[in-house]
């Protein structure tokens, strides 16, 4: 067998590009290696990315610049895909997919179309975010879409939501049973809203350890990072099927 090298390190697929925080991160979170025990990721720190530059109506764009500094130093360390720590980073999807030569893919927001052709057409999208006064039609148009054509329902969590006090002010503790809350209130609040919603999609990528509840009480499929991240390492290393 011939071997061909080029890298200092192997098998790490997906490059995370991550935000610059230190709120605690759980599995379920992508900022927690174990969220994906089989599928080796590699990070990288974007300094001074904090979240509160991101979750505007639009991010700082001053950080495109480090974003794809960050994205190609990924590619150069081998892995085959990219993408990032926060749904809102969609309004850079179109720039950093074309600073590189591999997969990028900013926000899980990007399977809108996918969700959409896929369920009854008078059901709608679930949109779940932390703050859904900021997610706005550019976001949806930055990763291919509009809703104007897509049917969708954002629903964030309340103002004053202990929630984004944690992962938007960058808190250092809370009680997992508190978020826990937070995702009930927000998921319960949203189907009666919406009770016509047929499937929800997760923009921010703090929500994927609370997941599971989330389904239990929609009853409706539910997308976010990790699903799109599991799928897109799939596509990049084809399994042998001899």
């Amino acid at each position: 067998m011939h071997l061909t090298g080029g890298y200092t390190n192997y098998g790490q697929d997906i490059g995370i590009l991550m935000l610059d925080t230190i709120f605690p991160r759980i599995p379920g979170d992508i900022g927690n290696a174990r969220t994906y025990e089989n599928i080796p990721v590699r990070y990288k720190i974007v300094k001074d990315a904090y979240a509160s530059k991101i979750m505007g109506k639009a991010p700082d764009a001053e950080l495109l610049k480090p974003f794809i500094e960050a994205a190609r130093e990924l590619e150069a360390e081998g892995v085959k895909a990219i993408t990032t720590s926060c749904g809102f980073l969609a309004a850079f999807q179109r720039e950093l997919a074309d600073a590189v030569n591999i997969p990028v893919f900013t926000s899980a927001l990007i399977l809108a179309p996918l969700v959409r052709a896929m369920i009854n057409k008078d059901k709608k999208i679930g949109i779940f975010t932390e703050r859904a006064w900021n997610m706005n039609e550019n976001h949806f148009q930055k990763v291919g879409w509009s809703s104007k054509e897509i049917p969708v329902c954002v629903s964030g969590m309340l103002e004053g939501s202990p929630f984004p006090a944690l992962f938007i002010d960058n808190g250092l503790q809370e009680e997992r049973e508190v978020l826990e809350e937070c995702m009930i209130e927000l998921t319960t609040r949203h189907m009666k809203e919406h009770p016509d919603t047929g499937a929800i999609i997760f923009e921010c990528t703090n929500f994927g350890p609370f997941s599971r509840q989330v389904q239990d009480i929609a009853k409706v499929p539910v997308f976010g990072i990790n699903q799109l991240l599991e799928f897109m390492a799939a596509t990049v290393n084809i399994r042998s099927y001899y």
